[in-house]
């Protein structure tokens, strides 16, 4: 059964035969800008297992950038997808009431740890419009026209929320971008200014925020601060809870809404089902989730998720859209949510994490390339440097980790403002004897580039 496969391949060299032509076909159809450096061609995906066209094997740690944390084709998943299929397709929300979206708005309302009593839910298709939506309901609560975001962010490709990401690389040739966004720091600990001491960092870092106010827009103006519980493309930093109680404050001082954005972070990836559930555990809560990526198994959904009074202040019209919240995405977001409840996949994650941060220290003891690991849960982050005393970033070293990774039938990608992290994102159903095989896949890689 290929869950339960190790990797292994079989061809002489990747892509295989038959993989290259498809790869070949790819080139001449599709635009290159949508990028891929792996030289697979999924023909079957099982679990954390990928069975490739040629029958090579591959452990996905990628897992579709954070979508399948309950793994590829849970056959119950299937299953609740082909039983809603024959009953329909598709029923725009705004023209026909289904209840599965009822369904799933109400569970997602029970277990999202926003701010307030009284919940309530609405549906798009993808991280970014989550973003863009949490964005519109934050101005329309507050009649305020501005956002605040952070450094090494990224909320997506849209106009919107390229403006909104960091990282300029993923808006080259775009503008102009919509006004209205400021950028403060987020608190990059292994990056602190040299010669600051750790006890100043939070201090050092809430004063960006506030510079803001002074240089770019009043206080007044801020409609939302965007903030990822734990950075992904950034880095896979975990935003400091000190820094997060700071930030709550603020917003509750100035009458600014707190958006979380748990596009890669929901969904038991953190060790929780929400990232932000860390943030309720120390007493303070957004006041909007915007969540995507797992929250139906590699269907295409994400939720936007706030108080009552929050999601009550768009005019009629102003939200929703002809696919949101899709029957077919819908059934398959109720019944992921259910195996993760009752597999307890949250636990599961906190088992796979520990042991990866275990492994990746006891490397960084051995490996003068490893700068740092960090993460929550199994979102796990190795950061990798050309000299661990300055720090300086080693993107073409993580480069060949990568294809050195690949080569051997592990799947890893990359990350970070430097191009120099690889970040963790496998399945949380990977067995012990998948993630020990990927282990010492990764190790040698990192060994082979030392």
């Amino acid at each position: 059964m290929l869950r339960t496969e190790l990797p292994r391949i079989i061809t002489e060299e990747l892509p295989g035969p038959k993989a290259k032509k498809i790869i070949e076909r790819r080139g001449k159809s599709v635009p290159s800008a949508i990028r891929c450096v792996y030289p697979v061609v999924i023909e079957k995906g099982e679990g954390a297992m990928i069975e490739d066209v040629d029958g090579n094997y591959f452990l996905d740690w990628i897992g579709g950038v954070g979508v399948l944390n309950i793994g590829f084709s849970h056959p119950e998943v299937v299953e609740a997808v082909k039983e809603q299929a024959d009953k329909y397709f598709h029923g725009m929300f705004n023209v026909v009431t289904h209840e599965g979206y009822v369904e799933l708005a109400e569970k997602l309302a029970q277990i999202a740890p926003v701010k307030g009593e009284q919940k309530k839910v609405f549906f798009a298709n993808s991280g970014a419009e989550a973003d863009e939506n949490a964005v519109k309901i934050a101005k329309a609560f507050t009649k305020r026209p501005n956002i605040i975001v952070f450094s090494g962010a990224f909320h997506g490709r849209t106009l919107l929320t390229m403006s909104m990401t960091s990282k300029k690389a993923y808006a080259v040739g775009m503008g102009p971008f919509p006004d209205g966004i400021y950028r403060a720091q987020f608190p990059y600990y292994y990056r602190n200014p040299e010669g600051m001491p750790q006890e100043k960092a939070v201090e050092y870092y809430v004063k960006s925020i506030r510079d803001v106010f002074e240089q770019c827009a009043p206080a007044d103006t801020i409609a939302a601060m965007v903030v990822e519980p734990l950075q992904g493309e950034g880095g896979f930093i975990p935003a400091p809870i000190e820094w997060v109680k700071a930030v709550r404050q603020i917003c509750d001082e100035e009458g600014i809404l707190l958006v979380a954005d748990e596009v890669q972070s929901g969904f038991c990836r953190t060790g929780r089902m929400f990232a932000t559930e860390y943030w309720k555990e120390a007493g303070v809560q957004p006041d909007i989730i915007a969540t995507a990526k797992s929250i139906a198994a590699g269907v295409p959904l994400s939720a936007i998720i706030a108080r009552e009074e929050i999601m009550e202040a768009p005019a009629p019209g102003t939200i929703g859209g002809t696919f949101c919240g899709n029957p077919l995405a819908c059934a398959a977001a109720l019944k992921t949510i259910e195996i993760m409840e009752r597999d307890h996949l949250a636990q599961r994650s906190l088992e796979i994490g520990e042991k990866v941060m275990t492994r990746y220290r006891e490397w960084m003891e051995k490996y003068p390339i490893i700068g740092d690991v960090r993460g929550l849960g199994g979102m796990v982050g190795i950061e990798f440097v050309k000299d661990q005393t300055t720090k300086e970033p080693a993107p073409e070293l993580t480069s060949a980790i990568i294809q050195e990774c690949a080569k051997h039938g592990l799947m890893v990608e990359g990350a970070g403002t430097y191009n120099n992290v690889i970040r963790f994102l496998a399945p949380l159903v990977m067995t012990d004897e998948q993630l020990e095989a990927g282990l010492k896949i990764m190790e040698a890689a990192v060994a082979s580039v030392c």
